[in-house]
């Protein structure tokens, strides 16, 4: 997937920017299983997309999405293939198709929960005119320069007070490792101010 293809957008600018391609009669894949990828695909079918297509790599128990947003898109129309993996996206210039592989779900060591891993030999090609990259961010590589006690999924140790490991830093949100949706990150910095001003 090293190409730059016509037709790859990310997630986080289609919704920030609202810089939308026209999607009427085309068929649109959204890759993730977040609110982010929710709200791409449900804009998306507003916007006149014939079919929106969530591609997910675990089950549907394992979205980290909102119950109520993946409701919501189901009811819209949107289809959702769980348990497929992305393995490259393929066209001359623009996007044309994108192969994907099924996975299963495995318990492995040290992780609370089951990790995908790809079929062999499951391969198939999805005819798609657009794809739309919703797999979420990832702490910026500042934060690692700023020295602090991190977890093992790279975000930011806090204790009850929101507190790092420098007690003049506090933190919250995605960065620390809080439920990745806008009204968390929201709560956790309100809920960090207050600790800030005790």
């Amino acid at each position: 997937m090293e190409k730059n293809y016509n037709g790859v957008i990310g997630g986080n600018e289609l919704l920030e920017y609202n810089l939308h391609p026209n999607y009427v009669g085309k068929t649109v894949a959204v890759i993730g299983g977040g609110n982010v990828a929710m709200d791409c695909a449900r804009t998306i079918k507003r916007l006149g997309a014939k079919d929106v297509k969530i591609i997910y790599r675990r089950a549907k128990e394992q979205m980290p999405a909102e119950p109520k947003e993946i409701e919501d898109a189901q009811k819209e129309g949107i289809e959702f293939l769980f348990q497929n993996n992305i393995v490259k996206i393929m066209g001359k210039e623009k996007v044309e198709k994108v192969e994907l592989i099924k996975t299963q779900l495995v318990e492995k060591e040290n992780e609370n929960r089951l990790v995908p891993v790809n079929v062999e030999g499951s391969n198939y090609e999805l005819k798609v005119d657009n794809i739309v990259m919703a797999l979420g961010s990832k702490v910026e590589n500042y934060v690692q320069e700023l020295g602090l006690k991190t977890t093992k999924w790279g975000t930011i140790e806090i204790n009850e007070n929101y507190q790092t490991s420098n007690p003049k830093i506090f933190a919250g949100g995605d960065l620390a490792g809080v439920k990745s949706t806008v009204a968390w990150a929201a709560y956790s910095g309100r809920e960090a101010a207050k600790k800030i001003i005790d």
